[in-house]
């Protein structure tokens, strides 16, 4: 993800920012352009930029208007949400928020709590895929094509709600919300990582998937490399959770659930492809470089990370990065006492794999 500052008082600012903890200026997150805006409150609610932000882009969004006004997402009112819609739009909820179908009981402060989580991953993932240029439409612009998302709880110890996708509707328990339930959940599955931002990256992939990949021109490609979607899904997933992942699936898959389906190798993949691309855009706007004093340049351990990966278009050249910086990464956590922050490996076939995703979003970019 990129960096932010705050345009008044210079003061470095994560993207869940909406106000300037030095300057105390309100902040508020334009999807249209990407940034984080420092503002000026105006009147009726309504907010304009500060006198220093730069607007080179805004008259070719938001027309003439040299000095647009924005307000806030509606769900900004339950400190959920920093993002802004034009102030003159009829539309209440921003881009992330309009996707959302059903949110838990925000009567009830657990729920609120637990969303409020749930939403600071989503918004996360709804920026990669704006990033990534890729087609995003809610189900109340396009009910066929739309994306939305269910926030839900459990009935009762019978009536669990699972985590999944079917035809653009996410559902996503809000249990995965707590570290404790998921890091139960992650023991049950023998999962070495889980978090609520990768839930979300890998159910979008099985939407994605339908969006970007069926009946298109990539299908048979995507076959060779994947395998067939068509065999039986409930049969796969059947033979995997009796018989498990084959000996050798390391060599050929990311994880042992991608090994399950076409499918699921495919958002699985989907997943990490998402890990690698916000990750390094985040090092690239800290200007992280990795140089192992006790390497030599020949042995693929350094690493000076200065590109968008979003605007590289070889993956390989994004991959020789990656690698150096996740090992330094996972360094750095085992000295804090810590798992590894990326307990994965990549082996060529996951690599064609990745690839392959590559090249398919930057073929599907919408504009």
């Amino acid at each position: 993800m990129k960096l932010f500052k705050c345009t008044n008082c210079g003061q470095l600012l994560y993207f869940e920012n909406s106000l300037c903890e030095c300057c105390k200026h309100p902040l508020g997150f334009i999807p249209e352009n990407l940034s984080l805006a420092t503002l000026v409150q105006g009147e009726n609610l309504t907010y304009t930029l500060h006198s220093t932000e730069k607007t080179p882009l805004f008259g070719k969004l938001f027309g003439k208007n040299s000095k647009p006004a924005f307000k806030y997402c509606n769900n900004f009112q339950y400190g959920v949400c920093n993002w802004l819609i034009p102030a003159e739009s009829e539309k209440t909820y921003c881009r992330a928020c309009e996707l959302n179908h059903i949110v838990p009981n925000l009567t009830d402060p657990e729920h609120l709590r637990q969303w409020g989580l749930i939403e600071a991953a989503k918004h996360r993932l709804i920026y990669s895929l704006l990033q990534m240029k890729l087609p995003l439409l809610s189900k109340l612009d396009d009910l066929e094509k739309g994306l939305s998302f269910d926030f839900m709880t459990d009935v009762n110890a019978v009536q669990k709600v699972l985590t999944g996708h079917e035809n653009g509707l996410i559902t996503l328990n809000i249990n995965e919300a707590d570290d404790d339930k998921r890091e139960l959940s992650r023991k049950e599955m023998n999962e070495p990582y889980r978090t609520l931002l990768g839930h979300f990256r890998h159910e979008v992939g099985h939407y994605y998937w339908d969006c970007l990949l069926d009946n298109s021109t990539f299908i048979d490609e995507y076959r060779q490399i994947f395998g067939d979607e068509r065999e039986d899904y409930g049969q796969a997933l059947q033979r995997h959770y009796s018989q498990g992942a084959p000996a050798d699936w390391q060599q050929h898959f990311i994880s042992e659930y991608a090994t399950s389906h076409s499918w699921e190798d495919w958002a699985e993949t989907w997943a990490h492809y998402l890990h690698i691309m916000d990750t390094l855009e985040t090092a690239d706007t800290f200007g992280i470089s990795v140089a192992p004093r006790i390497a030599t340049k020949s042995d693929h351990s350094n690493a000076v990370i200065k590109v968008n990966p979003y605007e590289q278009q070889n993956f390989q050249q994004l991959l020789d990065m990656w690698l150096p910086l996740t090992f330094a990464m996972n360094s750095m956590n085992r000295s804090m006492g810590n798992h590894d922050l990326y307990p994965f490996v990549i082996p060529p076939k996951v690599v064609e794999k990745l690839s392959f995703i590559h090249k398919v979003c930057f073929a599907s970019r919408v504009n």
